[in-house]
C-alpha cells in the first residue's frame, strides 16, 4: 500500500474513532442529563414525604391552632369563625326551600323539595358570573345575582308569595348571626375592594329588594357549613365535614363552653358549628418544598393560605408545572419543545387528574396532554412515566395532608369531640374511601 493509500486508511480510522467518541459523549451527555432529571424528583419526593410521625406533628400542631382560634380573635391562622348554627337538620324537616350558592365563577340557584327523609333539587340553574363582576363593586355582582333569581322564580306559580332563601356564600365571613355576616377578605379571584367589611346578606337583600322579589335571606353559610347540613339530616352521628375542590376548608360541631372568646354565649343546644378556615394553617411541620416557596411568590395572596397551597384544586397542577419547568432546564428531557412549560398555570389540576389516571401501556394519554396542551411532542415512554411520577407525588401529599384528620386519634382532631361520644363509622369510612371531589360529610 503506497504512501496515499496509508494517509486515506489513517484519515478514516480518526474520523471513525472522532464519530465514536462523539456518539460515546452524546449517549454519556444524555445519561447524565437523565440522572439529573432522576435526581429532582427523588429530591421532590423526599421533600413531599408524608410519613405517619409527620403527620401527627401536623395534626397536633393543628388542635393547638384550633385551640388558640377558639380562645381569641387573632390568637390563631386558624379563625374559627362562629356560625351562630347551633342547630342541624334532623331528617324530619319538610317544605320548599330556595338556595343560592356563590362560591367562585360560577354560582348556581336551586329550588329544593325537603320531605320524608329525603332531599331532592327540584329545579336547578347555574350561571357564570361574568369576569368584570368579579372586580367591580358589590351592588353590581348581587345585582346579577339576584336577576338572574327572579328570572328563575317568575317561572313559577305563587310569585308573590314569600320565599325562603338560603345563602351559600363560600368566602371568609364574620357572622354577627344565623343570617348576617360581613366579608372578611376576597379568595378565588374575586376582587371588590367595596365589599370587604359589608353584612354580604344585606347586600343580597337590598339587591333583591330592587329587584322587586319579594326574598330574604334567612340563613347564610358557606359551602362546608351545607356539607355538615346535608350530612346530618341523613345521619345525625355527622359532627365535621371537609371540602376539597378548588378551594378547601373544615367545619365541625364545638360545645359552647370550649370556644372561650364567647363565653356567655348561650345555645339551646350546647354547641355550635365552627367554621375552620383550615386553608390558613400553617406549621413547620407541613413538607414544604422550594416549589411551594415558588408557588407561593407567585400568588398575590403570598405568605397566605399555606395549608390550602398544598391540597387545593387551584394549585397542584401549577406545583407539577414547576417541578416538570426546572427538569426541563437542568436536564433537558423534554429537548427544546418545553417553552410553554414557563408559562404559569398552563398546567390545569384536571389535566394533572387526567395524567394520573391514564393506565395504558404507552401512556398514550399523557402523550395527547403533552402534546396538545404543553406542545412537547414525541417524548419517549420513560419521560412520560416520569411526568406521571411527579403528578403522583404531588396528589399523593395533598390526599395524605387532607386525610390525617381521619387517622385513630380522629377524637383528639377536633377539641370538642372528646366529651361528645359520638359514633366514628362515617369518619373511618372517609379516611378508607380515600377522599372526594366536592365535600366529606363525615
Amino acid at each position: 500500500m503506497g504512501r496515499v493509500g496509508l494517509g486515506v486508511a489513517a484519515g478514516c480510522a480518526a474520523a471513525t474513532c472522532a464519530i465514536a467518541a462523539a456518539l460515546v459523549a452524546r449517549r454519556a451527555s444524555a445519561r447524565a442529563r437523565w440522572r439529573r432529571a432522576v435526581a429532582l424528583l427523588r429530591e421532590f419526593e423526599d421533600g413531599c414525604a408524608t410519613p405517619t410521625p409527620r403527620l401527627r406533628q401536623v395534626v397536633d400542631a393543628m388542635v393547638v391552632e384550633m385551640h388558640a382560634g377558639l380562645a381569641s380573635d387573632g390568637g390563631s391562622k386558624l379563625k374559627m369563625l362562629l356560625t351562630f348554627v347551633d342547630a342541624l337538620p334532623a331528617g324530619n324537616e319538610q317544605g320548599t326551600y330556595y338556595s343560592i350558592d356563590l362560591g367562585g365563577t360560577n354560582f348556581r340557584v336551586l329550588r329544593v323539595e325537603v320531605a320524608a327523609g329525603s332531599v331532592v333539587t327540584s329545579r336547578k340553574v347555574e350561571e357564570t358570573i361574568p369576569e368584570e363582576l368579579t372586580k367591580g363593586t358589590i351592588e353590581e355582582l348581587f345585582n346579577f345575582v339576584a336577576m338572574t333569581l327572579k328570572e328563575f322564580v317568575e317561572t313559577e306559580d305563587g310569585k308573590d308569595e314569600q320565599r325562603v332563601l338560603g345563602f351559600t356564600f363560600s368566602f371568609p365571613v364574620r357572622q354577627t348571626s344565623v343570617s348576617s355576616g360581613s366579608l372578611i377578605r376576597w379568595t378565588k379571584g374575586f376582587l371588590i375592594e367595596d365589599a370587604v367589611g359589608k353584612d354580604v346578606a344585606q347586600c343580597l337583600n337590598e339587591a333583591l329588594a330592587r329587584s322587586g322579589l319579594n326574598v330574604r335571606v334567612t340563613a347564610l353559610v358557606n359551602d362546608t357549613v351545607g356539607t355538615l347540613a346535608l350530612g346530618h339530616y341523613y345521619d345525625e352521628d355527622t359532627v365535621a365535614a371537609v371540602i376539597i375542590g378548588a378551594g378547601t376548608n373544615a367545619c365541625y360541631i364545638e360545645r359552647t363552653d370550649a370556644i372561650i372568646k364567647c363565653q356567655g354565649l348561650l345555645t339551646n343546644s350546647g354547641g355550635m358549628v365552627v367554621n375552620m378556615e383550615w386553608g390558613n394553617f400553617w406549621s413547620s411541620h407541613l413538607p414544604r418544598t422550594p416549589y411551594d416557596i415558588s408557588l407561593d411568590d407567585e400568588t398575590q395572596n403570598r405568605n397566605d393560605q399555606g395549608f390550602k397551597k398544598m391540597i387545593s384544586g387551584i394549585y397542584l397542577g401549577e406545583i407539577a408545572r414547576l417541578v416538570l419547568h426546572r427538569m426541563a432546564l437542568e436536564s433537558d428531557i423534554f429537548g427544546d419543545a418545553a417553552a410553554d412549560l414557563s408559562i404559569p398555570f398552563t398546567l390545569s389540576t384536571p389535566l394533572l387528574a387526567a395524567i394520573r389516571k391514564d393506565d395504558s401501556p404507552d401512556l398514550s394519554e399523557v402523550r395527547r396532554i403533552l402534546q396538545e396542551h404543553l406542545k412537547i411532542p414525541d417524548t419517549p415512554l420513560k419521560t412520560r412515566r416520569l411526568v406521571v411520577k411527579v403528578c403522583d407525588i404531588v396528589t399523593r401529599r395533598a390526599a395524605r395532608l387532607a386525610a390525617c384528620w381521619y387517622c385513630r386519634d380522629t377524637e383528639k382532631a377536633w377539641p370538642g369531640w372528646e366529651r361528645r361520644g359520638f359514633k366514628r363509622e362515617n369518619a373511618r369510612a372517609a379516611e378508607a374511601d380515600g377522599g372526594c371531589d366536592r365535600g366529606w360529610p363525615v
